[in-house]
């Protein structure tokens, strides 16, 4: 024979008292915190590619500056400079900002800003090297590429992290822009090197064809991703008649053989056409930028709205019991004379009066209808992030399929890359299952550098 199970404990005076009024004023204030947390990532995100924009045209003149022998671009430079350094003050100024409690900053967020402010600390270093010009163009080129990645990186991560879908669509395309926007830069700075050099260089020329490759790579996803509008306002600079002419110094460089003589003069139209592409990229940076604000503030001000909703709603019902529930409060007040047992409306009343009394009935079940609706938002949030999180998961596992190839095979990032996208187009495969493919290979199946196999 079993014995009863015993009642339950009795809930200790200091435990909270927790209601459903509580979980649903929590839950809104706290998707408030968070979609302002989200508002001051956008500010983040709109300073970190303000500087990468200074920085990459500092990269582009020094390149000249520095191939040239010092010839050329020695003001352009020195403008560009002045220009990137207020920009990293506030850069810094933005940093400190997150260190603050209540900013949400994740430790790995606080790691890639650490990252990132090792890299500015080294620029003073960089740029005396520069004008003591002991640096060659090449290295100068991949000095500032290093650190720009790391502000790339830093962006992306704000992206990863980012729980609300509008927002990280928005984060999303402007991660892939950016990422467009810094091969254009580096191509810029590429190709200044080689027409200032006055000849031809087979591994720079290499260089160019993969940073055109992922230019195109990057604006598909931001275009996959972007607004209408944004998306129509590229397409019609694809047409005008400087990418055409950019386009035509493109197959000079690429096609020039080895050691040829390439027209020094040409840096001036190369640096102007290049610029303007990439300005026209910065465009639209500062356009989302623009709406990323703007959706963070219209999602800020709507919640904030139905925070004050729920709590008229849950005001009105606390203000506003049933009738049978006063009825019975007034059977059982002790300074009056009890009457008869109060019952329902609906019971003394009829039909018709439960009629009357719909509205009330309605009223009690808003909450439920509240609950409800926040759910089924809540769900049609969570597909559309699943988008969003797809894409930035592809870019990882390419990423690590690359890091094995570079770090079992001793290759370049570049050329890492193109034996991914070359095996992509010999299979017929799609590029994601291709480095899902190198990660999942056991080590001996890669030849080690320098065995000859």
């Amino acid at each position: 024979m079993s014995l009863p199970a015993p009642p339950p404990a009795p809930a200790s005076a200091a435990s909270p008292v927790v209601s459903v009024s509580h979980l649903v004023l929590r839950a809104k204030q706290l998707e408030i915190d968070a979609l302002k947390h989200l508002a001051a990532r956008a500010e983040l995100v709109d300073v970190v590619g303000q500087l990468i924009h200074a920085l990459q045209r500092e990269r582009g003149a020094t390149s000249v500056y520095l191939a040239s022998g010092g010839q050329q671009f020695l003001e352009v430079r020195q403008n560009a400079v002045a220009q990137a350094q207020p920009l990293e003050a506030q850069a810094r100024a933005v940093f400190a900002t997150q260190i603050e409690p209540g900013h949400g900053a994740s430790a790995r967020m606080l790691s890639m800003m650490a990252w990132a402010l090792h890299g500015l600390d080294m620029l003073d270093g960089l740029r005396a090297q520069i004008e003591q010009r002991t640096l060659s163009a090449h290295d100068s080129v991949a000095a500032f590429s290093r650190l720009i990645a790391g502000l790339v990186e830093l962006i992306f991560h704000v992206a990863d992290a980012t729980a609300h879908p509008g927002i990280s669509r928005l984060l999303v395309a402007f991660l892939h822009l950016v990422q467009s926007k810094e091969a254009a830069g580096q191509e810029r700075a590429v190709g200044a090197l080689l027409y200032a050099s006055g000849h031809g260089d087979e591994a720079q020329q290499q260089r160019l064809i993969h940073l055109i490759d992922a230019q195109e790579s990057s604006l598909r996803v931001f275009e996959e991703f972007a607004e209408p509008a944004l998306r129509a306002r590229w397409e019609q600079h694809l047409l005008t008649p400087g990418v055409a002419r950019l386009e035509r110094l493109r197959r000079t460089l690429c096609t020039a053989r080895p050691g040829a003589a390439l027209d020094t003069q040409l840096s001036d139209d190369w640096f102007e056409v290049s610029s303007a592409h990439i300005t026209a990229q910065w465009d639209l940076q500062q356009q989302l930028v623009q709406a990323l604000r703007q959706h963070c503030d219209a999602q800020v001000r709507a919640a904030e709205q139905a925070l004050l909703d729920a709590e008229g709603l849950l005001q009105q019902l606390r203000d506003n019991p049933s009738p049978h529930a006063q009825a019975v409060e007034r059977f059982f007040d002790a300074a009056a004379q009890p009457g008869s047992v109060p019952l329902p409306a609906a019971v003394t009343e009829g039909l018709a009066k439960r009629i009357d009394t719909a509205a009330q009935q309605t009223q009690a079940s808003s909450l439920l209808d509240m609950l409800q609706a926040q759910s089924a938002r809540l769900a049609t949030m969570e597909a559309e992030l699943e988008t969003a999180r797809r894409t930035l998961n592809e870019r990882k596992v390419i990423e690590r399929a690359k890091g094995v190839l570079m770090s079992r095979m001793g290759l370049t990032e570049e050329a890492a890359f193109r034996a991914l996208q070359k095996t992509s187009m010999d299979q017929n495969r799609r590029l994601l299952d291709v480095a899902e493919a190198t990660l999942s290979l056991p080590d001996f199946a890669f030849p080690r550098p320098g065995s000859g196999s």
